[in-house]
């Protein structure tokens, strides 16, 4: 799949992600993806599977048609911390 920068920032507005966000669920650098999103460099394929992966973990779906955009494929999980501050 060929992410592109835009679906990148996308995804992120969906799950209200701030780029720590994504670097914590990626484990890819700060850097890198503020980069990657501001179209300055194109990161490797195993970078783009990262990114890819940790949105997909996440819920996303990426359309790759002649409109590439971005979805929800299901309710992203619930962190524990979420369902902590739920019961109080």
């Amino acid at each position: 799949m060929a992410l592109t920068n835009a679906q990148c920032r996308a995804a992120r507005a969906l799950l209200n992600w701030r780029q720590e966000d994504l670097v914590a669920h990626s484990k890819i650098t700060k850097k890198t993806i503020a980069d990657f999103e501001r179209g300055v460099t194109r990161p490797h394929a195993q970078t783009i599977a990262q990114i890819t992966a940790a949105f997909e973990a996440a819920g996303i779906e990426f359309l790759n048609s002649d409109q590439p955009g971005v979805r929800f494929t299901r309710k992203p999980r619930r962190t524990r911390s979420a369902t902590s501050r739920r019961r109080s």
